[in-house]
């Protein structure tokens, strides 16, 4: 979307030349002349998504997955870690880790994992 920008100036700035000048010739008035301008540029910029493959709503259609995602999986991991599916929940949590961090109810100290996850976070927003 970024990348249309200046081709998007460019095409409204020859639009507005163009209907200015038909305006004049058909004597429009300033309202109907601003219509025209709108009804022709809406198309204009849908044949350039189109042409790009690059319509807005594209952009917003990961978000309308992964927040909801991202809900359900910090639910569940909050009812897990307070105990919400019981003691036996727990004591698994608390005896089934890997590498430095055998406890997973305890907080990382080393704060490795925290630091590691906004690194991938901060390579998946920059790619």
């Amino acid at each position: 979307l970024e990348n249309l920008q200046p081709e998007i100036k460019e095409l409204a700035k020859r639009l507005r030349y163009e209907v200015s000048a038909r305006g004049k010739q058909l004597g429009w008035s300033e309202k109907v002349a601003r219509f025209h301008f709108s009804k022709n540029m809406r198309r204009i910029v849908t044949e350039l998504y189109v042409r790009d493959n690059c319509h807005p709503f594209k952009a917003t259609l990961l978000l309308w997955v992964q927040v909801p995602l991202w809900v359900c999986v910090s639910l569940a991991l909050r009812n897990c870690s307070v105990g919400a599916l019981g003691s036996a929940v727990q004591e698994e949590f608390s005896s089934g880790g890997a590498l430095w961090f055998t406890d997973l109810t305890a907080p990382d100290s080393t704060w490795i994992l925290p630091v590691a996850l906004g690194l991938v976070n901060l390579l998946v927003v920059e790619v």
